[in-house]
């Protein structure tokens, strides 16, 4: 299976340090800074990225499902609000969808959305994947 790749490079302090993320495919880089994630400052902050793809793997993966019933997803908007709490650790995820899918019943759109929830990639690696680690100090 796929590889996929970020980077992240920090500099400085804590609170008046700052640093960068990049995805390996070059689609996204931008700043990160203790503002932008502890309080409301520009620039974004991991959690907002564990948000998008938890919003985009849920939703690829309800489509699969419904797609593998006969459904064709019109379309299917998902949101993950991610909150950081004391720790400081991520303590929830709320994740909001709204979804136009032709002939689907309200109720098996709803068992499908909570297997999509539970069993998607990015689902099942914040439930604890290992990590692994290479260390070095130059």
């Amino acid at each position: 299976m796929a590889i996929r790749n970020a980077n992240a490079e920090w500099k400085g302090s804590l609170k008046e340090g700052a640093g960068t993320m990049k995805l390996g495919s070059g689609a996204y880089e931008g700043p990160f800074t203790f503002a932008s994630r502890f309080e409301s400052g520009p620039g974004t902050n991991p959690e907002e990225l564990i948000g998008a793809a938890q919003a985009g793997c849920f939703s690829m993966f309800l489509s699969a499902l419904l797609t593998k019933e006969g459904f064709v997803p019109e379309s299917i908007h998902a949101t993950a609000a991610v909150h950081l709490g004391e720790g400081p650790a991520i303590t929830l995820i709320e994740l909001s969808c709204t979804a136009r899918v032709p002939g689907v019943s309200a109720s098996r759109f709803q068992e499908l959305a909570e297997t999509a929830k539970n069993n998607c990639p990015v689902s099942k690696a914040l439930s604890g994947p290992e990590k692994k680690l290479t260390a070095t100090l130059v």
